[in-house]
């Protein structure tokens, strides 16, 4: 299915919400009229938007109030196609995979004009996916798996333990808090799985058929999002139903965290899982990661930069974010995020026990008084702090140390490892061939616990 039909339901929803919103006389209103929506200049010293502001905007930026007012509705959106099927108790990943794969239909799932909207999309690629730049986005974005964890771990998800909005459906839901290390590698195989692409296993002990394209219908990444839409959505609803208990004695007790009877309280922080976070997500794993290569030294060119982002358009638009919100190209998703964090109310010890669960990863597999494990401890914290920001490394009680900006030893190597790997393709397949061992070995908690890898 295109974006149009998705487009127009999600339209729908924020009309109605709209209104409710008005009330009956349908005054316009402020974009502030969510407890979690600051004053655009409220954070304007923080590290990250002045590093934002001055490098990567144009000099005559300013923030649109359009802009700001489409962030503002999208709180109030979540997936409408996927929370119909949820409302009516459908849990649609299986029956899904199944009709399209094996055309196997659910008899009760026939008429579902949910359902049918959801198997449209699916089915085929939508007419603007193209999957050559996809390519090129997938194999520049794989092509140091060492940084593609690091910036993962350390800039896309320690970044978002700063925003409570992000943080809290993560801490009622207790993931990523009790489970740090499955939460983690989880993450990691989608991240791999969505960049999955035809040269992946030419050199690699991997016996599994090479897959056809970047995203194939049936693809791993394919089977990934569909699973992850309908966790979102699951997520989704047992916190609008108070199911979530996860905070309780880890966070302080606060009256916007919930309503009275326990349930989200949507009128502070929008509907969870909603479309400006799910957007914000989206750039995390896209654009974040792909400012952190290029800071760390990567070599990536306006094409890949261009691939990149389009692979996680289709990976975000199977997820159900409505296509028509998100940024058209890397210029306007730097415009997107700077207003987004621009407006977001910041606290801190709302992400700390997040950032603390996945800061002692190392000691907790290495053991405690493990030397290494404390290293690389040091590392990650270094990483967060150098490409991120002080302010957010001290908000989240992430350690110094004194030779934090080792990290940036990797410019020069990997800035000269690019440069030979662009002009001699011998080098470029030995690269490619470490690429792939590297690969595996980094793989070593999937293999154990996930069947694809294995």
């Amino acid at each position: 299915m295109d974006s149009i039909d998705i487009s127009k339901k999600i339209a729908k929803t924020s009309t109605a919400s709209a209104r409710q919103g008005a009330g009956c006389h349908q005054a316009p209103v402020s974009y502030q009229r969510h407890g979690r929506t600051t004053a655009i200049d409220d954070h304007s010293d923080l590290q990250v938007l002045k590093r934002i502001k001055r490098y990567l905007l144009p000099k005559d930026f300013v923030i649109s109030q359009n802009l700001l007012e489409e962030i503002v509705a999208g709180y109030d959106i979540g997936d409408p196609i996927a929370d119909d099927l949820a409302s009516d108790g459908i849990r649609f990943a299986k029956p899904l995979q199944q009709f399209i794969i094996d055309e196997k239909a659910d008899s009760n799932l026939k008429n579902n004009s949910s359902f049918n909207a959801l198997t449209e999309q699916f089915s085929r690629h939508p007419d603007w996916f193209d999957p050559k730049l996809a390519q090129i986005g997938a194999v520049a974005y794989r092509r140091y798996p060492l940084m593609l964890i690091w910036l993962l771990r350390n800039v896309a998800l320690m970044a978002g333990y700063s925003i409570p909005a992000l943080s809290l459906p993560l801490i009622q839901t207790g993931a990523l808090m009790h489970d740090a290390l499955p939460r983690l590698m989880r993450t990691y195989a989608y991240i791999l799985a969505v960049s999955e692409h035809p040269q992946l296993h030419l050199d690699s002990e991997h016996s599994k058929p090479n897959i056809e394209r970047v995203l194939a219908i049936g693809s791993e990444g394919w089977q990934q999002s569909i699973k992850v839409r309908q966790i979102h959505t699951s997520v989704r609803q047992n916190l609008l139903k108070g199911k979530g208990n996860a905070a309780k004695g880890v966070i302080p007790d606060a009256n916007q965290h919930h309503n009275p009877d326990g349930s989200w309280n949507t009128a502070y922080w929008g509907i969870p899982i909603n479309q400006t976070d799910m957007i914000a997500t989206h750039l995390q794993f896209s654009l974040l990661i792909m400012r952190g290569l290029r800071l760390l030294g990567a070599r990536i060119s306006t094409e890949e930069a261009e691939g990149i982002l389009h692979l996680w358009n289709l990976a975000s638009y199977w997820m159900g974010v409505d296509l028509q919100r998100l940024p058209k190209d890397e210029a306007a998703c730097w415009e997107w995020l700077y207003t987004y964090l621009s407006i977001q109310q910041l606290d801190f010890k709302m992400g700390r026990p997040l950032a603390k669960a996945l800061h002692d990863l190392p000691r907790q597999l290495m053991g405690e008084d493990n030397r290494r494990g404390r290293f690389v401890e040091m590392v990650n914290a270094s990483v967060t702090r150098t490409l991120v920001g002080d302010d957010i490394g001290d908000g989240l009680n992430l350690p110094k140390s004194k030779i934090r900006f080792g990290v940036l030893s990797s410019v020069p190597i990997l800035f000269a490892l690019d440069t030979a790997r662009q002009h001699n393709s011998r080098v470029a397949n030995k690269l490619e061939a470490f690429r792939a061992k590297r690969q595996d070995n980094m793989n070593w908690w999937l293999k154990k616990n996930d069947d694809y890898y294995k």
